[in-house]
């Protein structure tokens, strides 16, 4: 093909996807489309932004204490996960909550600040919700419109501001100019406010056509959603209704039987450029209202922040964010039919005029003067804003974001009282999980990494010091005595892995434990009431980053190596003077101890290099873990229902096992009766079988800490063999091979091996890492 034949296609199919888009239309075929469509056409910016939210979709994320609505519009899939938000999943379903009631209520009379520390993800959130509504703008469920006024030329028109010219019904759109290529126009006035076209119909009038659009849309969706019942029901597919799936509409929309009109779009109007138009034209036409709906054209917009429409930001300097100039001033004024070229017609500009109909977001409000913002107060209650010639009517959804110092600065000055009630305070915390942490970190790794090799556990070590600085002492008066020594004693590494593992410390016994872990939520939200709550101090994503960056170009590895993350962070420690969380005191347990972090995070690190190491020696498979736990299960199953068991050798029904369940017991360190553990044990297995139906229960997930005091166990009982293999396996990856027997070296090189396959080192963090263990816990 051809350079022009290409060009040639291309042309063809961005024509044929400007008429399926439907990117022009007359006012008629609007209104058509608004009668087909109404519950995707006569929605306001909040509803808009939270079908939003439903367009992509939701999943349940489990978490130790309990499960969480994710949005998937944080995923950013439409990007390839680009810039996606991780976690903080609460603020997201807050937000949703805040759009739910806005909708509710008919008006965005609230401003949602999110609020919390520097780097807690507050302005990617925005940007994520920003984004995805670019993005739904451009798909059939998302299409915007708007109204431009076309003033044809005067070829066509007989005298003055009166057209009778042809018909142009080649697309079934009547007498309209709506489809007049731009040869035969003369002028044509954007609405920059993009005032909503329903509003060209009169207001007592518009109401009973929008109710009965409605109502006629809602009996047809009844009628499909009994068929569609009836259909599943003799089908016996209960698939979509069991999943949870609202009733969706042509092209997707979702459906509400309990849709809400917003006042904007009950009570609003046109603005006054647009009514100054309308007016001018109705009287030149002696009342004429179809004549008058010939100089509209319906266009569909999209939201875009590049461009500013629908979705603006405001910076935090001082600035106007609204502005008027007079189109007279332009000798677009020239080209416009004589009845207009004698009235002043004014265009409206500024952040709140290009954000309408859509998201408008406040970087760092409380950064600028409070003259600056002021006028927030009326323009978020009454949904408008006043100017000196006109007041414009707003449809918006307004979000902020402020760093908690200044808002706390801002609750000490009297004016804080009259802000409170507009303001939906929505708090974003750091987050407190490090698996969650972690992955922040391993996108930036890869990032920062480029070519070089990231080997294992180096985002890890940089998310749970950063987890570990976050953690506030416990509060253990604010529990009940039957826990509070249980809360008093938990370090900060306790504290962190029961967030983010859901483990209780190994020194409890199993009734503590599960008394433990059955309060993790109240433990969560101990200090959410106080100024200093968990989450508000610590280490911030954002000089995590410089150290991720830092460590990916370390001359001191050719990879990039989880010891050069906690090499950054030590000269990272040093910066007291820089960061604010390095000047706190360490506290009795531990707590705000930094530097003490860092060998913590290396010993974790050791640990589980010692876990694949071992892993990877092929001791034992982890296959028979598997069986030997599973055995137990089934054993403890029978004993609880006073059944035999079939035993697998002899094929004879046997009673269960007693000794070999005591002996599994005793390594899995059972404190406590016997009876309850069991019955605890199989009451787990049971919750998560309901959890996850038609699925084999998968104990190593089921029962993480378990399996591993198996292992802990089985290698206890093998350490000198495994001392053996580990100062073999060192040799070998330093060069010194050259010592071993041919099996030893063998058995070395399969290791080392299986390291690079299931673990993913290469040969160099191989080999640094079995160096750092062999050091660390099998000297000699």
């Amino acid at each position: 093909m051809g350079i022009r034949d290409e060009l040639r296609e291309l042309g063809e199919g961005i024509r044929e996807d400007f008429v399926q888009n439907r990117r022009v239309m007359s006012y008629a075929e609007y209104l058509e489309l608004a009668a087909t469509r109404p519950h995707q056409q006569l929605r306001s910016a909040p509803q808009y932004i939270r079908d939003c939210f439903d367009y992509f979709g939701v999943e349940t994320l489990q978490f130790p204490w309990g499960p969480m609505r994710r949005f998937k519009l944080f995923d950013c899939e439409w990007a390839g996960g680009r810039d996606r938000l991780v976690g903080q999943e609460e603020v997201q379903n807050r937000i949703y909550r805040a759009l739910t009631n806005f909708v509710n209520e008919g008006v965005s009379n609230k401003l949602v600040l999110l609020h919390g520390p520097n780097g807690s993800a507050k302005s990617t959130l925005v940007r994520c919700m920003g984004r995805a509504l670019q993005h739904y703008s451009t798909r059939d469920e998302g299409a915007l419109y708007r109204i431009n006024w076309i003033f044809p030329g005067q070829k066509i028109s007989r005298s003055g501001i009166g057209f009778s010219g042809p018909k142009f019904d080649e697309h079934g759109s009547g007498d309209s100019y709506a489809y007049l290529p731009d040869d035969l126009i003369d002028a044509k006035l954007s609405d920059e406010l993009r005032d909503h076209p329903i509003f060209l119909m009169p207001p007592d009038r518009r109401a009973d056509l929008m109710g009965r659009m409605l109502a006629e849309a809602q009996t047809g969706e009844d009628s499909e959603a009994d068929g569609a019942g009836a259909e599943a029901a003799r089908a016996g597919n209960g698939a979509a209704e069991a999943a949870g799936q609202r009733p969706t509409t042509d092209g997707g929309t979702p459906t509400r039987a309990d849709f809400v009109l917003s006042d904007y779009l009950r009570h609003g109007r046109l603005s006054h450029k647009n009514r100054t138009i309308y007016e001018a034209l109705l009287a030149s036409y002696q009342g004429d209202y179809f004549k008058v709906l010939r100089h509209v054209q319906v266009e569909r917009f999209y939201v875009g922040h590049r461009y500013r429409e629908g979705y603006a930001t405001v910076e935090p300097q001082l600035s106007v964010d609204a502005i008027e100039r007079q189109v007279s001033a332009d000798r677009t004024v020239a080209s416009l039919p004589a009845a207009l070229q004698s009235i002043s017609l004014y265009e409206y500009g500024g952040e709140v005029v290009n954000a309408n109909r859509g998201l408008i977001e406040y970087q760092d409000l409380l950064k600028r003067p409070l003259e600056a913002y002021k006028y927030l107060l009326t323009t978020v209650e009454r949904s408008s804003v006043s100017l000196q010639t006109a007041t414009l009517f707003l449809d918006l959804v307004f979000i902020g974001s402020s760093n908690d110092i200044h808002l706390q600065a801002f609750k000490e000055i009297p004016e804080f009282q009259s802000f409170r009630g507009r303001l939906e305070l929505v708090r974003v915390p750091y987050l407190l999980d490090f698996k969650q942490e972690e992955k922040i970190y391993s996108e930036k790794l890869r990032e920062a990494a480029h070519s070089r090799h990231v080997a294992p556990h180096s985002a890890y070590v940089a998310a749970l010091w950063a987890v570990l600085t976050r953690m506030r002492k416990p509060m253990a008066d604010k529990f009940p005595k039957k826990i509070a020594d249980l809360v008093a004693r938990l370090t900060p590494l306790e504290k962190a892995e029961l967030y983010g593992l859901g483990k209780a410390p190994d020194a409890l016994s199993t009734a503590q434990s599960r008394e433990l872990i059955s309060n993790l939520r109240a433990i969560l939200r101990e200090s959410d009431s106080y100024p200093n709550y968990e989450g508000r101090t610590g280490a911030s994503p954002r000089e995590l980053q410089v150290v991720i960056f830092n460590a990916a170009n370390s001359p001191s590895y050719t990879y990039v190596s989880p010891l050069a993350v906690l090499e950054e962070i030590d000269e990272l420690c040093k910066q007291t003077s820089v960061y604010e969380f390095l000047k706190q005191e360490p506290l009795p347990g531990g707590f705000h101890d930094h530097r003490k972090f860092i060998d913590l995070c290396r010993e974790r690190l050791i640990d589980r290099v010692d876990d694949e190491v071992r892993a990877s020696m092929g001791l034992v498979e982890e296959i028979e873990y598997e069986r030997l736990f599973q055995r137990y299960v089934n054993h403890v199953t029978h004993w609880l229902r006073h059944e035999k068991v079939r035993n697998a050798t002899t094929g004879r029904m046997d009673s269960p096992d007693e000794a070999m369940m005591r002996e599994m017991e005793k390594t899995l360190e059972v404190t406590g009766r016997a009876d309850d553990f069991r019955a605890d044990l199989i009451a787990k297995v049971g919750a998560w079988s309901l959890d996850h139906l038609s699925q084999k229960p998968d104990y190593a997930q089921i029962f993480p800490d378990y399996f591993k005091r198996i292992r802990e166990a089985y290698f206890e009982e093998r350490k000198k063999t495994v001392q053996v293999a580990v100062a073999d396996l060192l040799r070998l990856v330093t060069g010194n091979e050259g010592v071993l027997s041919a099996e030893s070296r063998k058995r070395a090189r399969t290791t080392v091996d299986n390291l690079i396959a299931r673990f993913g080192y290469n040969d160099a963090s191989a080999r640094d890492a079995v160096t750092l263990l062999a050091r660390s816990r099998y000297p000699g």
